[in-house]
Order: C-alpha cells, then sequence, then structure tokens
C-alpha cells in the first residue's frame, strides 16, 4: 500500500474551453503512461462520442500519474456552467486544484463559480495561465484580473500568494515566468509536489469513504468513486451505507465486491486500499452521491452538499405523429421511460417524474438547455423515437415570493456590437452590471432570467456578426421579472400531408425562410419554416403547378428557391414556440404545433386570447 506522503490528489477546473482536458493529455504522455509504440489519442478524457465532437468534457474523470515515486491522482472536470453539479462534488475528494484560465479570455463566469467553491473547502490553488502561445494574449492584464478575482472571493493570505505558471497546454510546456518559454511540464509537476498538500488522515481507524462520483456499467451496475477518509478497506469486506442528509433511515448493509485504483487511463482491481487514496468500488445497488460507506458498525456520515435542484424543465413524450415509429427502434413509452431512469442513476442533477393524468409523458428537469440537449442527442443515437416540449424554467416560492432563477452572463463582443446586445438583454430583464475594454473588444456582463435567455443565442451570433461570445452560470434566485417576449417571427406550416414539391416551396418562400428542401416528406401541422411576422402563417408546400394545354414563354424557366435554413439541435430547441413540439428520431428532427389540426388549432388561439 501507497504510503501518505507519496499521494497527490488534485482538480483541474475552469471554465468551459480553456484547455483542460488537452492540459491532462500531455501530463499522461510526459510522465510515461503511453507505452512507446502505444498510439495516442488526443483529448483522450473526453471518451464519449459527443464529448469528442462537441470539445467539451461532460462527466467528471478520474485519472492517475506518477512523477518520480508519487502518485498524483487527476480530476479532469466539466466546464460548461450546466454541468457544475459535478464541479462541486468532485472538490470534496481532492487537497487543491489547478486553476486553468485563457491569456486572451481571462476569468470568465465559470471561473468565478468553481474557484469560490474551492476557496470555501479552503483547497490550495496553482494558477496556471493557459495558451500562452495565442497571438491575442495578454498575459499581465490577466494575471491582475485573477488577483482582483482572488480578493473579490475573501481569498485567505496563503490563498492570494498561489503559485503562478505560464503554460501552452497544447505545447506540452510550462514556466515559472511568462519571458521564459518552457521545454516541458516538469516545473508543473513539481510545484504540484511542493505546493499541493499530501492527505493526513487515520489509517488505524474503521473505514469510511464519502461517495463524490457515481460511474455506471451494464454488467455490475453503479460504481461508487470517491477518497478514502479512514482506515483501510478490504475486497469482499462488510459494509454499511449511510447519508448525512437521512439520519433517521436503516442503513444499508452491503459488500465491497470490486476495488479499483486509477492507473494512467485504466482502472486496476485491487485486494485493499488506504486512506488518502481516490478508488471505485461495485458491489452497492442503490448507491448515489453523497452517500458515506462505512465498515461494518460504524456507520457514521459525513457532511456533504446537497446537489443543487435543477432550475430547468422539458416534457418528454411518445411521438404521436403521423409519421411515429417509422424511424426510431425505440418508441413505446416503457422504453422511454427506462431509459430516462437508467440516466438518473449516472447524472445525479437530473430529476424524472410522471406527467399527472397521462401514462406516455415525463417531466425531466436538469441544470440547463445543454444538458437537456446532450441527453436528447445520446438518446437519438441509440434509437430512441419520441417528442420534447420547449424548455421552461422551474419557479420556487420563497418567503412568499414567487422566484425565477437568475444566471450571470457575460458577453464579450466587437464594440460596434455593445449597443444591440445591451438593448436585447435590457428588453429580457436583464440588469446591467458593468463593462470592461478588452483590446479592441468590450466584456459585457449582466443578471439575466433564465428564461430570458431562451432563444437569445442566435440573435447574439446574428447582432455580433459571429464575433461574440456569450457565457452564462447559475447566480441565484430572484422575485419574478414580469412576462417576457419568447418570440417575434411566426411559424410557416404546412397545410397538408404529402411531399414538398419545388413548386410549393417556390410559392410558401415569398412568406419566409424556409427549413425544407423539395422531396421532404411532411404533414399537416408541421413546421416547414419562419416567418418575419408575429403570426402562424399555413402553407402548402405539397402544391404542384396547375397543367395547361398552352404554353406561355417563360413558364418552364427553372424555379429560383433559396437554400433551406439547417436546424442543429439546439437551435430548434430554441425556436419552440409554447404551443409547438420537437419530433425527435434517430433519421430526423421535425418541428410541429401541439395540436395538428387547423380548425382545432384556431378555434383554441382564440379561446386563449
Amino acid at each position: 500500500m501507497l504510503p501518505m506522503d507519496k499521494l497527490r490528489n488534485i482538480a483541474i477546473i475552469a471554465h468551459v474551453d480553456h484547455g483542460k482536458t488537452t492540459l491532462v493529455d500531455e501530463m499522461l504522455k510526459q510522465s510515461g503512461v503511453y507505452r512507446e509504440n502505444q498510439e495516442i489519442v488526443d483529448r483522450v478524457m473526453d471518451s464519449n462520442d459527443l464529448e469528442r465532437e462537441r470539445g467539451i468534457t461532460i462527466m467528471a474523470k478520474n485519472t492517475a500519474v506518477w512523477y518520480g515515486d508519487t502518485k498524483i491522482n487527476i480530476v479532469d472536470t466539466p466546464g460548461h456552467a450546466d454541468f457544475g453539479g459535478e464541479v462541486e462534488r468532485i472538490l470534496k475528494m481532492v487537497n487543491g486544484v489547478i486553476l486553468l484560465v485563457d491569456a486572451a479570455e481571462g476569468p470568465m463566469p465559470q471561473t468565478r463559480f468553481v474557484l469560490s467553491r474551492a476557496l470555501e473547502l479552503g483547497h490550495r490553488v496553482i494558477v496556471v495561465l493557459n495558451k500562452i502561445d495565442r497571438p491575442d494574449q495578454r498575459i499581465h492584464e490577466v494575471v491582475d484580473e485573477i488577483l482582483e478575482l482572488l480578493m473579490d472571493l475573501d481569498a485567505t493570505d496563503e490563498q492570494l500568494d498561489s503559485p503562478m505558471l505560464f503554460c501552452s497546454g497544447r505545447n506540452g510546456t510550462a514556466s515559472y515566468s511568462p519571458e521564459v518559454q518552457g521545454t516541458d511540464l516538469k516545473p508543473l509537476f513539481e510545484t504540484i509536489l511542493e505546493y499541493i498538500p499530501a492527505p493526513e488522515m487515520d489509517l488505524e481507524k474503521p473505514f469510511q469513504m464519502l461517495v463524490s462520483s457515481i460511474d455506471y456499467n451494464e454488467y455490475v451496475g453503479r460504481i461508487a468513486i470517491g477518497r478514502i477518509e479512514r482506515g483501510v478497506i478490504r475486497q469482499n469486506q462488510e459494509i454499511e451505507v449511510c447519508n448525512y442528509h437521512t439520519p433517521d433511515e436503516p442503513t444499508l448493509k452491503a459488500k465491497a465486491v470490486s476495488l479499483y485504483q486509477f492507473e494512467g487511463l485504466n482502472r486496476v482491481p485491487v485486494t485493499e486500499a488506504g486512506a488518502g487514496n481516490i478508488i471505485a468500488m461495485s458491489g452497492i445497488g442503490d448507491i448515489t452521491i453523497g452517500d458515506t460507506i462505512c465498515a461494518k458498525g460504524f456507520a457514521e456520515p459525513l457532511d456533504f452538499v446537497k446537489i443543487s435542484a435543477p432550475t430547468l424543465e422539458m416534457t418528454f413524450s411518445v411521438n404521436d405523429s403521423p409519421f411515429a415509429g417509422r424511424e426510431g427502434k425505440f418508441v413505446t413509452s416503457r422504453q422511454i421511460k427506462d431509459r430516462l431512469w437508467r440516466e438518473t442513476l449516472k447524472d445525479v442533477s437530473l430529476r424524472v417524474s410522471e406527467v399527472e393524468n397521462s401514462t406516455d409523458s415525463f417531466n425531466v428537469a436538469g441544470r440547463g438547455e445543454m444538458s437537456l440537449s446532450i441527453l436528447i442527442e445520446t438518446m437519438r443515437r441509440e434509437g430512441y423515437e419520441f417528442q420534447v416540449s420547449p424548455p421552461r424554467v422551474l419557479y420556487r416560492e420563497i418567503d412568499g415570493v414567487l422566484c425565477e432563477p437568475v444566471e450571470r452572463v457575460v458577453a464579450d463582443v466587437p464594440q460596434d456590437a455593445m449597443g444591440a446586445v445591451m438593448e436585447k438583454l435590457g428588453a429580457r430583464k436583464g440588469t446591467f452590471l458593468e463593462m470592461t475594454p478588452v483590446g479592441s473588444r468590450m466584456k459585457l456582463e449582466f443578471l439575466v432570467p433564465s428564461r430570458g435567455l431562451f432563444g437569445y443565442r442566435n440573435e447574439f451570433l446574428t447582432d455580433t456578426k459571429g464575433e461574440g461570445i456569450m457565457a452564462s452560470v447559475f447566480e441565484k434566485y430572484e422575485p419574478y421579472k414580469g412576462d417576457i417576449a419568447r418570440r417575434s417571427t411566426g411559424s410557416l406550416i404546412a397545410w397538408e400531408t404529402g411531399e414538398a414539391v419545388a413548386y410549393g416551396i417556390w410559392n410558401a418562400q415569398e412568406r419566409g425562410a424556409m427549413f425544407i428542401t423539395p422531396g421532404t416528406k411532411v404533414y399537416a401541422g408541421m413546421v416547414v419554416g419562419v416567418c418575419p411576422k408575429a403570426d402562424d402563417v399555413p402553407v402548402n408546400v405539397c402544391r404542384t403547378k396547375h397543367l395547361t394545354n398552352t404554353r406561355a414563354s417563360g413558364s418552364d424557366e427553372a424555379l429560383r428557391l433559396v437554400p433551406p435554413r439547417q436546424m442543429s439541435l439546439e437551435q430548434c430547441l430554441e425556436f419552440l414556440a409554447d404551443d409547438e413540439l420537437l419530433e425527435v428520431t434517430p433519421k430526423n428532427l421535425r418541428l410541429r404545433k401541439s395540436i395538428l389540426d387547423h380548425s382545432l388549432r384556431m378555434k383554441t388561439v382564440m379561446r386563449n386570447r
């Protein structure tokens, strides 16, 4: 068993896209994890297909490297705000953090969020300025911004004196000074060994471990991951599971069937492990994050911050469109329900509940649009067919007042786009906080209700000519801000079921931008385009040219069709109006009205006016 002074447990925290996963790649390479002839994959920690495609980390990952005779357990955490629940839990099992900051962008909303959590836990911080080889780097200003942020978050004197390194994760170099070009990551490894404390725990006391992360495997079920707080655990040892927040419930008796430690990219089976180590354990069926695993007869739960409640909800339901069941492999309510429950085993920030008076609809609540869209895309790739409602925020009553979630938004925009961004966010009940010039650009900070951001990202990209960067993180609940206009445009709705033809689309495109091409199968009530006016407009895209036996000059000239607007899953979710649904199948995404029949829909509209 490894002595505790030869152990270091660290987490890498940062805003999305500041280079955490790339830096871990280089740490693995330079510590000799790979064999000489082994193929090396970029961003190896992003093991999921969606993570690799989108360039984001969704689930926290554990790995371990050796530097000399010291083992460094590393946790690569997600940077995206929707997966913030992952970050809070991970910090419980480390003794220090590496705070990664982009040398051009500087501290962003998620940087503030994760750093505040680390400082609250009293962790030591190593500040790493990454991407110093960027042509637009502004190292000295960013150093000042980091110090201001530390002071703003009430860091202790020791935390204010945190060591600062200058890295290029892509090149695998680190140095103690921005003027000196590093050659490898040796300065980073040395700083970890010197500055991050080794765990100090009692090996003699009975075993105790807090579950900070959960993995899931089809064969063994849930796998608990955490740091051993005291004692030693041996394979097949009798254990008890308890929870700090439910002290009255009886403890769960179980057995530590399999134990694993992390070595490089692999989980290595071990027969015993001691305090200070980060391990994985299988054999406990209903284990969840926040549970404490103890030696039999010594059930003492450890305090744990409750997982933050979701702020956003969508309804998943069985597809009932005229094209239902044609493209999906899993289409029944039982299959959809089982899949959603299975997701809650892996993602504890997700809540699934059945809709009242309905057997085929389920409310799915999560931390943000991004986390829910990733669930939808994952299910779609697995062969599921279903439909989803527009996202809606979850309100809370606090001291008798109706409150809604508010997000801190930071927008980095060209100076000529400032006015448009401030005007649009103002109309969405945003409160302007401050502006900071960054070179030729401007950094704007707002507090905006979560529902005010629905459908705004597309407008933001248009207003900033594609040059703007916008990031947001949940801030707090505030009293309800009043009505916000959801969407200023209407939908073009297919009038009849059939196949779209060029002549029908040519006639319809005068009314707005189309989403479909000739040959697309459509049904009555399906949304086929967007209209610049606020009202919905029915169009007949299946209409063919009336045939006559006379030919006028020019009547057979080619029809000029405007290329259709291609919509991603996120753009479809943003586009949805309150009376619309998104039909999701493995092959297609179709926008539709929730009431397909035109006359019934009109009656409902008149009744609601």
